[in-house]
């Protein structure tokens, strides 16, 4: 192992999330700075970024009309209350979110509640779609359903209707929580160019969950509409609409997680607007500020937040929040984020660049141990053969050797993801998949 720096600080104390701390400790890949698409490495080495951070850096990095608005915001109102009270910049993110938000049947999502994380977010949307069918009537409705492969963060809430196995394996669950199966189908889907063409039927394990329990039992059904941490999955043809025709049918609210795919990752503000199909609750953060504040919100329907809107008006209408729901600093970087991506084209721009993008991760199908290639937006997926007793392994070497030859990209599994900042060129596309292509190929 190489001398660290004489500047570089004990990594002692810090427990990090998600790391295996005592193999990164011995071997630290350290950041230092970041602009545009590239980070900085504690050596000084260039690292081109394939994944927006952690999915959340839309607009790229050292973003000034972002961090000179979170300055300004500091310097002139850096804290204040939103249980009873209230400050003017909170109110005016909401709206202009609101501007910008999906809408369905149940009217537009355009009533926003400010949480600080995508795990927060989906608790707080959890704890929405049980309020509301206690609201209309339906207090029998408690059940959730989520499904196989999903990732809806590390609250007990988003762990219940989750389906990652080592997320859930040691930690207790909510009761009254069923899984559709996963669409993940390789031997039918696999390379697939677009949308997969096999496993819309899935989605009638919505049917059967109703068949068992009953409708009403069941509040609400959560899923991605594109899966982002267990590989980038993409949802098969149909599916989706036959999930929200289901959901209606049923009087079953639909939540969409929309941490990943939300502010422009699939060429549209949200996935839902892309797929044409709209829920009733959606939840998001990553993008929500460029990744630059941590924020949450969950976009809600006129028809859920107004049933809530009842009874004595000196009455609190939902028991929710957090200290920090619609913090100042946070509001003033969505608002100056919303300002970037919309002057810059950049909720739309994936829509334009996404078949170069999917040409060019599709290059790398006989690259070798590939056995699925995944694309949609500016997400994609190259699914590797695990080697026999060492899951994992062979992706997390590929993981080290980008990084050593300055490219960022996120392992799951035995899946590399990718998710460019959408102001990612052409020429960087084909460099991420020129070094990681070539990682591949050295990999035993």
């Amino acid at each position: 192992m190489s001398t660290p720096p004489a500047n570089r600080p004990s990594l002692d104390a810090f427990w990090m999330p998600f790391t295996a701390n005592r193999q990164f400790k011995h071997n630290p890949r350290l950041l230092v700075a970041a602009q545009g698409m590239y980070y900085t490495a504690e050596d000084g080495r260039t690292v081109l970024d394939g994944t927006s951070g952690l999915w959340c850096v839309n607009a790229g990095h050292g973003r000034k009309p972002i961090t000179e608005a979170i300055a300004r915001q500091a310097q002139s109102l850096d804290f204040a209350p939103t249980f009873q009270m209230g400050h003017p910049v909170a109110f005016d993110f909401a709206g202009r979110l609101a501007d910008i938000a999906p809408t369905g049947t149940g009217g537009k999502l355009d009533r926003i509640f400010f949480t600080n994380s995508g795990s927060e977010a989906v608790d707080t949307a959890l704890k929405i779609a049980i309020a509301y069918q206690r609201a209309i009537g339906q207090g029998t409705r408690t059940r959730f359903v989520g499904r196989e492969k999903a990732y809806h963060g590390v609250g007990f809430g988003g762990l219940s209707v989750g389906g990652l196995v080592n997320n859930r394996r040691i930690f207790p669950q909510l009761g009254g929580v069923d899984h559709l199966r996963h669409t993940h189908d390789l031997s039918r889907n696999a390379f697939s160019p677009d949308l997969p063409l096999h496993g819309a039927e899935l989605a009638d394990d919505l049917e059967r969950f109703v068949a068992l329990n009953g409708a009403e039992t069941i509040a609400a059904v959560i899923v991605e509409p594109v899966v982002g941490s267990a590989g980038v999955l993409l949802p098969p043809a149909g599916y989706l609409q036959r999930l929200r025709e289901i959901a209606t049918c049923h009087g079953i609210l639909l939540i969409f997680d929309e941490v990943i795919t939300g502010f422009g990752r699939l060429g549209a503000a949200f996935a839902a607007d892309h797929f044409g199909v709209t829920p009733d609750l959606v939840t998001t953060a990553k993008g929500l500020t460029n990744g630059v504040v941590p924020m949450g919100a969950v976009f809600a329907s006129r028809q859920v937040h107004d049933a809530l809107m009842h009874g004595p008006e000196n009455a609190i209408e939902l028991f929710h929040g957090y200290t920090y729901s619609g913090h100042p600093l946070a509001c003033a970087a969505g608002l100056a984020t919303l300002e970037v991506y919309q002057s810059e084209g950049l909720l739309t721009r994936a829509a334009d660049i996404a078949p170069f993008w999917r040409e060019a991760l599709h290059s790398l199908k006989s690259a070798k141990h590939v056995i699925d290639i995944r694309a949609i937006g500016l997400m994609g997926a190259i699914e590797l053969q695990p080697r026999p007793d060492a899951a994992g392994q062979r992706a997390y070497e590929i993981f080290v050797a980008c990084f050593n030859k300055g490219l960022l990209v996120r392992v799951t599994g035995d899946t590399i993801a990718l998710s460019p900042p959408l102001i990612v060129e052409p020429h960087q596309i084909s460099e991420m998949v020129s070094v990681l292509g070539e990682a591949i190929d050295r990999a035993a």
